[in-house]
């Protein structure tokens, strides 16, 4: 019989972190195992003292997120694998719905479950990879058009229902049910992705070695969102450029990147512009010192200070 371990990367979202263990231990699963980069804030002594059954690794450094999901990937021993972010709450019988999935699609290397914000809503999961024609459709302007006609919203990996399983691009990383013959195949997580987009490229190149990626709304996990990256919130959005020009190269042509990298430069110019006028007139002081970090990451990446960032 196949078995199922939940792997948890952590840094600095110790109750969010507690919270998504006891849901876990809920599941009788017999592999649970934490890597916490670095947290500061008393979620390493969490863990030992309320949670001792728990396979801790304490880095004492921020390896970033892909580095850490491999290291504890490579701490267990499970055909399958729920890899988690820790503001993330499972729903009673997730694991055993995801395990019988893969069991059933054998060419499926990763499944995407059904997410929820704290509300229940949906929060949509499926995207298009970045810089093809369906991520364009959706981001720029005629995505905006698009998502406004119903039966063509339907179409868009983001505004589609997720009421039906279904091969997708690639599906965000809070919570992905990973098959280690898969992932071991291509190499785990590219570790030169800190943060953002390790997920999308590792769908990528699975996809690339004949593996399929699928959402599967069998199980229903919740999750908060940015719970440790709104914490540094220039960084991140510097990060999340970086990261995306990082796809770019590893993935298209010299040509295709270099296009790309100028309709990047560009949108961020013109975010910098709207930004600093709605400053202008902006009257909260929580709203101004909001833009003024954006503003101050939308000048970084226009310079090109892409290594810049702070591993914290």
């Amino acid at each position: 019989m196949s078995s199922i371990a939940v792997v948890i990367v952590n840094y600095n979202t110790r109750e969010h972190l507690r919270e998504c263990l006891a849901a876990v231990l809920l599941e009788a699963t017999q592999e649970i195992i934490v890597v916490d980069n670095a947290s500061t804030d008393g979620s390493v002594e969490m863990v030992r003292a309320c949670y001792p059954s728990v396979k801790l690794h304490d880095n004492v450094d921020n390896r970033g997120y892909g580095a850490a999901a491999n290291q504890a990937m490579a701490a267990c021993a499970a055909e399958y694998v729920l890899l988690l972010n820790s503001d993330t709450v499972v729903h009673m019988g997730a694991l055993d719905a995801l395990k019988i999935y893969l069991d059933q699609h054998r060419g499926v290397a990763i499944v995407g479950p059904r997410l929820v914000n704290v509300d229940g809503t949906l929060q949509p999961s499926c995207y298009a990879f970045p810089g093809t024609f369906k991520w364009f459709l959706h981001y720029e302007v005629p995505g905006q058009l698009i998502r406004r006609v119903p039966v063509l919203r339907n179409y868009q990996q983001r505004t589609w229902p997720h009421t039906d399983p279904q091969p997708v691009p690639w599906v965000m990383g809070a919570a992905l049910a990973i098959r280690r013959e898969a992932f071991e195949a291509v190499g785990g997580f590219e570790e030169s992705f800190f943060m953002y987009c390790e997920e999308t490229d590792l769908c990528y190149r699975l996809q690339t070695a004949g593996w399929q990626v699928h959402f599967a709304p069998v199980a229903t996990v919740m999750h908060v969102g940015q719970a440790s990256t709104k914490q540094y919130r220039t960084e991140m959005a510097i990060q999340h450029m970086a990261s995306r020009l990082l796809f770019y190269r590893r993935h298209y042509s010299t040509f295709r990147f270099w296009i790309l990298a100028v309709m990047m430069k560009t949108t961020v110019l013109a975010r910098l512009l709207f930004d600093f006028y709605r400053r202008l007139f902006a009257c909260d002081s929580s709203q101004s010192a909001g833009m003024a970090a954006d503003i101050a990451a939308w000048q970084r990446v226009l310079i090109g200070k892409w290594k810049s960032v702070v591993r914290h």
